[in-house]
């Protein structure tokens, strides 16, 4: 949020969404990139490949989406929309498959949560572009 309030420009979002917003997608991006090492690390490491397939891919997309909502000289709301509806899948698949783990690996109950939270902070920061 500090970085935000010192862009010297208006910006056609509510400050505090957006900080939200990108907060919780680099909170997601680290998760996921954790969880996937974390993954990685497990005896049975075969059983969660796909895991750490979804991890990988929402970690990318999250940080990427943090990183565009982050900048808004000539900001185009078509590309910032695109990302958000592409991590709210990713949050969303990446979410399922963490959660299908959290009984038996904490890191991947963590990682779902974040994801959780992710999805919900994408969706209310579309809903406030619309």
């Amino acid at each position: 949020m500090p970085m935000l309030e010192t862009y010297p420009q208006p910006i056609n979002l509510d400050r505090s969404v957006l900080a939200d917003a990108i907060d919780a997608l680099v909170a997601c991006s680290q998760a996921c990139t954790a969880c996937a090492d974390a993954c990685l690390s497990e005896d049975m490491v075969a059983d969660l490949t796909k895991c750490v397939r979804t991890n990988l891919d929402c970690a990318d997309i999250c940080g990427v989406a943090a990183r565009v909502l982050s900048r808004h000289t000539g900001y185009d709301a078509n590309i910032s929309r695109s990302l958000l509806e592409a991590c709210v899948v990713a949050c969303r698949s990446c979410g399922d498959e963490c959660a299908s783990h959290a009984g038996m690996h904490e890191h991947c109950r963590i990682c779902a949560d974040a994801c959780r939270e992710c999805e919900r902070v994408c969706r209310g920061l579309l809903a406030a572009m619309s």
